[in-house]
């Protein structure tokens, strides 16, 4: 927002796609570059937790910015995991939550 108001998109339209991807890209590579300890070092691993629901309009713009984050700091430095819970109701599995 404070970019659109400072006029760094030179009146264009604010897309999500490249405008809101890079912008999280961007904050992910910050984030991850702050010392987390008192050896003022970057972490060798960054995680990072999208929550919600995979096919939720609301965090389609997330993993859109993940998928794409790969691309830029390449396949050796990028590992995108999808965890489900699966619970166990009367003995029998239940997948309904993991599908999609």
């Amino acid at each position: 927002i404070s970019k659109d108001r400072k006029g760094d998109y030179l009146g264009k339209t604010v897309q999500v796609v490249p405008h809101i991807t890079n912008e999280i890209q961007d904050w992910i590579e910050r984030v991850a570059r702050i010392p987390v300890d008192d050896s003022g070092e970057e972490a060798d691993v960054c995680l990072i937790e999208v929550g919600g629901t995979v096919g939720d309009i609301e965090s389609s713009v997330f993993f859109e910015a993940l998928r794409q984050f790969q691309f830029r700091v390449g396949d050796d430095n990028f590992c995108l995991m999808f965890v489900s819970l699966v619970p166990v109701l009367s003995e029998e599995q239940k997948t309904k939550p993991t599908q999609h």
